[in-house]
């Protein structure tokens, strides 16, 4: 059975270039008292970029934050994380997916609208993108992930 919008789970992707200050973003809205609770799930090659200070538990691929947020390290499938957040004990407002600076995030938002069940569930809310405004020029001319990333933004 469908969920009606209001009772869809947001999500929200972040993206942006390497170093561009997704993780930085990520931790000011975690550590700011909005009363919110998310999960957080973070595409990275290498370490989890969330500050240390925030985590105070963690097993396997979920890290719970000490303001009741849940996080994870994407290592499989989008899809099959998300089915198991959404089973957790303890609800959340939302969820926010961090992608790698590397990544287009095209087929990240496509799989809210591609599976059926995760479209029940859940809601693109935006799309977001990170971009240093120092070297975002040159990001445009040599990386076409800079490129994507900025084009399928709904907030800059």
């Amino acid at each position: 059975m469908s969920a009606t919008a209001s009772e869809k789970i947001p999500v929200t992707v972040l993206t942006g270039y390497l170093g561009a200050g997704k993780t930085t973003l990520l931790n000011r809205i975690l550590s700011e008292p909005h009363g919110k609770k998310y999960a957080v799930i973070v595409n990275e090659f290498g370490e989890v970029g969330i500050d240390n200070d925030l985590v105070v538990g963690a097993d396997e691929e979920v890290f719970e934050m000490n303001n009741g947020c849940i996080c994870c390290t994407v290592r499989g499938d989008l899809i099959r994380i998300i089915d198991g957040l959404m089973r957790r004990k303890g609800g959340f407002d939302g969820i926010i997916v961090e992608t790698t600076g590397l990544a287009d995030p095209a087929p990240v938002a496509q799989t809210f609208f591609v599976d059926e069940e995760m479209g029940a569930r859940t809601k693109l809310d935006a799309v977001v993108t990170v971009a240093d405004a120092k070297w975002l020029i040159d990001r445009l001319k040599d990386a076409p992930e800079a490129k994507n990333q900025i084009a399928f933004a709904d907030v800059i």
